[in-house]
């Protein structure tokens, strides 16, 4: 991760601030406001800024005054049934702020979660950073056989060189052409004094998918939780997956007590259908289910069978 000096210093100016406020504050999450946490090769993911904590959907579930009871087991109570039975309009009293450095292919699979205020690097105004993501050889995967958006076998030898190879060099020709086209420097050098260099917004069409970008992404509690369901999950593409396990880690440390109850029921449970639910009733009594008389389809039955440990009833 790189950090430009001016972001440095803006962080340490952001650290060095003393203010007092009559607002609840996370003190763990005060510990780590504002600095940047590494995510990939260069990228990083900061806590800008955030409003409330656990008291606060206590507060707004029993729309009342002042915080929480003084009983932590009460508020954890009362957080664990919003969470069990869905009750959602609380969790979304908080609010969070990030400052996220990420590849532009992950930042467009991000952006589809349309639950957040988001304001982009802009390429029309400044020059992106000289900076590339590319995967470590573990992470170097061909395409699944089965699966259409995901990754299979991991590639070898002088394939995974080769490949490598392709998008380092892909990544560094098209960020020159992007200087030529500028007429001028990553470092703000001009190239030739006597060409004028094309628009930013036209030059930055030339460049690949795995140059980062920048944004500021500002969500609730409650669509920040389902973001991380689905990102944070073993299914996830592994990229957006580094930037989402940060953030469950920030999670647990702005409310703790709802991260218990999340990562209990959102991310610990699963969701059982109305067949679902007799045939796991019928198993517990000892009886014969099949997939032909169950109702389900074989991908359902499986789910099923994995998520209550039934493996020899897959198929």
């Amino acid at each position: 991760m790189k950090l430009t000096k001016e972001q440095s210093a803006e962080i340490k100016n952001q650290q060095s601030q003393n203010n007092k406020t009559k607002r609840v504050v996370a003190s763990d999450l005060e510990s780590i406001l504002y600095e940047a946490i590494p995510a990939l090769d260069h990228g990083f993911i900061r806590v800008v800024d955030y409003m409330g904590d656990d008291t606060s959907i206590v507060q707004a579930a029993r729309v009342s005054y002042g915080k929480g009871t003084k009983q932590v087991s009460t508020d954890s109570g009362l957080i664990k049934y919003l969470m069990r039975h869905w009750h959602s309009t609380p969790f979304e009293m908080c609010e969070i702020k990030y400052h996220i450095k990420l590849p532009i292919f992950i930042a467009r699979q991000w952006i589809r979660h349309r639950t957040a205020n988001v304001n982009e690097y802009s390429a029309r105004y400044s020059i992106l950073d000289k900076e590339f993501y590319l995967p470590t050889s573990e992470n170097l995967a061909a395409q699944s056989t089965n699966n259409r958006q995901g990754r299979g076998d991991v590639l070898e030898g002088t394939q995974a060189k080769d490949v490598l190879e392709l998008l380092k060099n892909d990544a560094e020709r098209t960020y020159a052409n992007y200087e030529t086209m500028l007429n001028e420097r990553y470092d703000g050098s001009t190239i030739d004094s006597k060409k004028k260099g094309l628009a930013r917004e036209l030059a930055r069409m030339n460049l690949t998918l795995n140059t980062y970008t920048q944004w500021y992404w500002k969500t609730d509690l409650l669509n920040l939780m389902n973001f991380l369901r689905l990102r944070a999950d073993h299914h996830a593409q592994y990229e957006i997956r580094v930037y989402a396990d940060i953030m469950l880690d920030t999670l647990k440390k702005w409310v703790p007590i709802t991260y218990e109850a999340f990562m209990d029921y959102r991310v610990g449970g699963t969701e059982v259908s109305s067949k679902g639910k007799i045939i796991i009733q019928k198993l517990i009594k000892g009886e014969d289910v099949s997939l032909e008389s169950s109702g389900l389809s074989k991908r359902e039955w499986n789910e099923l069978m994995e998520a209550f440990n039934f493996k020899d009833k897959l198929i």
